[in-house]
């Protein structure tokens, strides 16, 4: 993408510069986007979160698309008072484009006032969610449901359940988040497995390398959430850095996150991204870092910072 100002040719990285990779049988750049901050300012998922402006939440959201995003990840439990992610999704990309893939969560669950309250753990609980989903995002079906799971029980009665949504139309795949290796093997005797979202970034555990690593031989995505965030989690990024990922940022002229980024992505070709933010600005640099090709040696560095 090119944009012309007199004699100067700007030239825009677009999501496409990160390659591709298959959920299920639809074909996303490896850069998407994460709808979780779109909602407010400051930290995500409070009570009394600020809601952001709407229409630079609107902004943004068209500005993903344009860059070539085409996988978003949202939920239903991803609001503010005043703003829902979904429904700003709706307002802003609908009617949706066919080779859109919106991602949505199900198993969290929280009320009006913005409290968590119990998981949904019944057939019932999680077909609820499921239509929540359908109403705020105004679709007769869901592209991708994710189980996300709390704890290490067995999770066959719930992912079985959608499943039986899966068979009836209302959803087209499937996948998980926050999961154990068991419970990944337990999920997919009762059905596929198109993706795993796990917290995972630069200073993750072996147990999500692991997992990672399970995935690529499976050929299911791995999809990390706080990939950028890392400790800072729903607060946003850590407020400091070891000293390798600085390096190689200040070596390239370009930012920490997408330094984190990158590193993420060359994790192997299985790997999807989806940073999010609620600034157009900050939208480019994430989608930007889908082009970086670092090097062996600074592979090797931030290698080094990883396993601390």
């Amino acid at each position: 993408m090119t944009d012309m100002t007199s004699d100067t040719t700007v030239t825009t990285v677009t999501a496409s510069a990160s390659g591709t990779w298959k959920l299920g049988d639809r074909t996303v750049h490896r850069i998407g986007f994460g709808a979780m901050r779109l909602p407010q300012t400051g930290p995500a998922l409070m009570p009394d979160a600020v809601p952001r402006d709407r229409e630079q939440a609107l902004r943004v959201l068209r500005r993903a698309v344009e860059l070539g995003v085409n996988h978003i990840d949202t939920a239903a439990f991803y609001f503010s008072p005043l703003r829902s992610a979904n429904e700003l999704i709706n307002r802003a990309l609908a009617p949706y484009a066919d080779d859109l893939v919106i991602a949505t969560k199900v198993g969290p669950a929280r009320g009006p006032d913005g409290q968590w309250t119990e998981h949904a753990r019944t057939p019932a609980g999680l077909r609820a969610q499921v239509e929540e989903n359908l109403r705020q995002l105004g679709r007769d079906h869901l592209d991708l449901v994710n189980l996300r799971i709390l704890g290490t029980d067995s999770i066959a009665e719930r992912f079985g359940a959608l499943a039986e949504l899966q068979q009836a139309g209302l959803i087209r795949r499937l996948g998980l988040s926050n999961i154990h290796p068991h419970q990944l093997a337990e999920a997919r005797t009762i059905a596929p497995v198109t993706c795993v979202q796990n917290p995972y970034g630069i200073g993750a555990s072996a147990a999500q390398d692991e997992l990672l690593r399970l995935c690529g031989e499976q050929g299911i995505a791995f999809v990390p959430f706080y990939a950028i965030a890392g400790d800072g989690r729903q607060g946003g990024a850590g407020a400091t850095e070891p000293a390798q990922v600085q390096a190689v940022a200040e070596a390239r002229g370009i930012s920490t996150a997408q330094v984190r980024l990158a590193w993420t992505l060359h994790r192997g070709p299985h790997v999807l991204a989806i940073p999010g933010t609620g600034d157009v600005a900050h939208l480019e640099d994430n989608i930007a870092a889908g082009a970086v090709r670092l090097t062996a040696e600074e592979l090797a560095l931030l290698d080094q910072a990883h396993t601390g």
